[in-house]
């Protein structure tokens, strides 16, 4: 496990907090896990994912999307070579690409998937789309497992299948909002087969049964992800797992909440109610206290193809080492191994107070 966060970095509380408000408005789901995550990983993922966040809105807001990419990728130039803007998520990410050693192939990947998203790129089948996904929220997957110290190949395909199911969940999600923005998701050939023109369906986007089945087998798809990651999950460290199982029960939810709704995402957006949300971060407690026997030995299941060059980048990264005669690193090490000890503890007493907070939000 990494020491608490910020060591004497570019970034200061203020910029951290900064980092929490824009997660808190604008990637709700998240946020609600993330109060069942350790401080030391909590607050660098709110760097990471508040970097997203602003990632989205270049591209969406800059009047020529591949100029937002541009400035996206100064951005990571200037955090890679330590030079960060007085920009309080800029310092944060700064921060985390170096004491994290985030590898610059994911980040270049994230924007490569942005870049497609400014191209309006369709994906002409199931593993296209995959690619897409990987991209786009598997890097992100990969990048938080390196905030909790883990660098094993199985465990780096584990965390992107996550990633993978996520973005398939969200696809799933937006068809409606996505189609009225003259974007389109779903794999052509699956529309093909369900007798569906892609353009012409844009033009009209309306909810039926061949759009319907095309949604369903999405969300099957997703499933599996999340099948496969569960693992992953059991593998990582004791105070992380609630965090995880909660993101991943929640956004699972939202699939949930789909079905439930017939799998019409064009004329109603599926949203998970807080006190769902709250009964489920309560169960992320209880599957991560007791370990996934049944499934442990998916840990070493192949990642996916599309998302292979990602895991061997993120494998072969590693923190910069402090050397033998740093003492005051050694000694933080040995009381972070008794704060692991009494977190085994405060598990259940976190869970109530951030089901606590959540409800009362």
């Amino acid at each position: 496990m990494q020491q608490p966060w910020p060591n004497g970095g570019f970034a200061n509380a203020d910029d951290i907090q900064a980092c929490h408000d824009l997660i808190k408005q604008g990637s709700r789901s998240f946020h609600a896990a993330s109060k069942l995550l350790p401080k030391e990983v909590r607050e660098p993922a709110f760097a990471l994912y508040a970097f997203c966040r602003i990632a989205d809105d270049t591209v969406d807001e800059s009047q020529d999307g591949f100029e937002g990419v541009a400035q996206l990728d100064a951005t990571l130039n200037r955090c890679y070579a330590g030079c960060p803007a007085a920009d309080p998520i800029e310092r944060a990410l700064a921060d985390v690409v170096m004491r994290f050693a985030i590898p610059r192939k994911l980040m270049d990947a994230l924007l490569e998937g942005l870049a497609w998203d400014v191209e309006n790129r369709r994906y002409e089948d199931l593993s296209a789309l995959t690619d897409y996904a990987v991209r786009v929220a598997g890097t992100v997957g990969g990048m938080m497992a390196l905030l909790m110290g883990v660098r094993q190949e199985d465990l780096l395909a584990r965390a992107l299948d996550l990633g993978i199911a996520m973005q398939f969940t969200n696809i799933a999600r937006d068809v409606g909002e996505d189609a009225r923005n003259g974007r389109l998701y779903l794999p052509l050939d699956w529309l093909e087969e369900a007798g569906v023109d892609p353009d012409a369906w844009l033009k009209n986007p309306v909810f039926d049964a061949r759009i319907k089945s095309v949604v369903e087998r999405l969300l099957a798809e997703a499933k599996d992800f999340y099948q496969r990651a569960l693992p992953g999950i059991d593998a990582l460290p004791l105070n992380c797992r609630p965090g995880i199982h909660a993101a991943s029960m929640i956004y699972a939810e939202i699939g949930q909440q789909l079905r439930r709704q017939g799998y019409n995402s064009i004329d109603k957006r599926a949203v998970v109610p807080t006190w769902r949300k709250v009964h489920l971060l309560a169960g992320a407690s209880a599957a991560s206290m007791i370990p996934l026997l049944a499934l442990s030995l998916g840990r070493t299941a192949p990642p996916a193809a599309e998302g292979d060059f990602l895991v061997t980048a993120a494998a072969q990264s590693a923190p910069a080492m402090e050397p033998w005669w740093n003492v005051p690193a050694r000694t933080a090490r040995v009381v972070d191994l008794f704060y692991r000890l009494e977190e085994r503890d405060r598990l259940k007493t976190r869970v109530v107070a951030a089901a606590g907070i959540e409800a009362a939000e």
